[in-house]
């Protein structure tokens, strides 16, 4: 394989929105699309396709060969619903995956891909999770191409991660293999295969996002306040979160396994926070659908 092809040239990927732009997503970045592409885009020749299947739009079935990867977002639903676009996303990725197409699933999309391959998702054992979490990962992970090839040394013991959910995996799909885990939530990432990464936080997310984000549960009383303002005690004594390493660890997944340098013409993004940000087992409950949300 070339290094242009490595790195992402004459690559396709659609981007699976589960979720609706807020207000301060259209007005800071033009809407969550450039938040993604922002992150984890920005290789010249790479095309971004996105589909908002929380709308019921979805790639024509005669289009997945196409792409080279899917990512789906996060989501104010739950990933365990019985909503028809929910059910229909599960679909799409039992045939990708069947395809050996990449899909990285983000949050919500962490969890609907577990779901849709054959896990268990649920209510988090502790409630909400918001804030900047220091994630821990586990010691073996041999076999993994798209780790060994990120062209760093190893992966670090931990990494911190903007976290805003309150749902989490219970149990992963058959051959799957946990990468990660917090104090809160048992797993923050899994992989099954070359082909599927889940990643419980968001790699995508800048902190004015999180402000944004925490202003918004209080206002609509989703979300204690002792909860909001442990979520900013979080931003405060941290670093902040390890967006370099999660943006990179995304970008090789989707490049299969390459590392790339971005390119100088990626996206711009017009907040100075995304500049600085880029430069025992749980009860097994039936699923059913819930009405309060759980995932942003």
């Amino acid at each position: 394989m070339t290094t242009a092809a490595a790195c992402g040239v004459g690559r396709r990927y659609a981007l699976l929105l589960a979720l609706r732009d807020s207000e301060y997503a259209r007005k800071v970045y033009g809407g969550y699309r450039n938040v993604f592409v922002a992150a984890l885009g920005g290789v010249d020749g790479e095309r971004w396709d996105c589909f908002r299947v929380v709308d019921g739009e979805f790639p024509a079935p005669e289009d997945l060969a196409r792409y080279d990867g899917f990512v789906v977002s996060g989501s104010p639903h739950d990933a365990y619903g019985d909503d028809d676009w929910i059910r229909r996303l599960c679909a799409l990725i039992q045939t990708v995956h069947a395809m050996k197409k990449r899909v990285l699933g983000i949050c919500f999309g962490h969890q609907v891909l577990c779901r849709a391959l054959g896990g268990r998702v649920g209510k988090a054992r502790g409630g909400w999770d918001v804030g900047v979490r220091k994630v821990t990962f586990v010691h073996d992970l041999e076999g993994l191409e798209f780790l060994r090839n990120l062209q760093i040394d190893r992966l670090p013991k931990y990494a911190s991660i903007i976290e805003v959910h309150q749902d989490e995996v219970w149990e992963i799909p058959p051959r799957a293999r946990v990468l990660a885990y917090s104090e809160k939530t048992r797993v923050e990432a899994f992989a099954v295969g070359e082909h599927a990464l889940g990643i419980q936080g968001h790699p995508e997310y800048t902190t004015d996002i999180l402000h944004s984000l925490i202003d918004r549960l209080l206002r609509e009383n989703a979300i204690h306040r002792c909860v909001g303002e442990d979520a900013r005690r979080t931003m405060a004594e941290s670093r902040g979160p390890d967006c370099r390493f999660w943006t990179a660890l995304c970008r090789g997944f989707l490049n299969g396994g390459g590392s790339c340098s971005r390119s100088p013409a990626a996206p711009e993004v017009t907040s100075r926070a995304a500049v600085d940000c880029f430069a025992g087992a749980a009860p097994v409950l039936p699923l059913a659908c819930s009405t309060r949300t759980g995932t942003y």
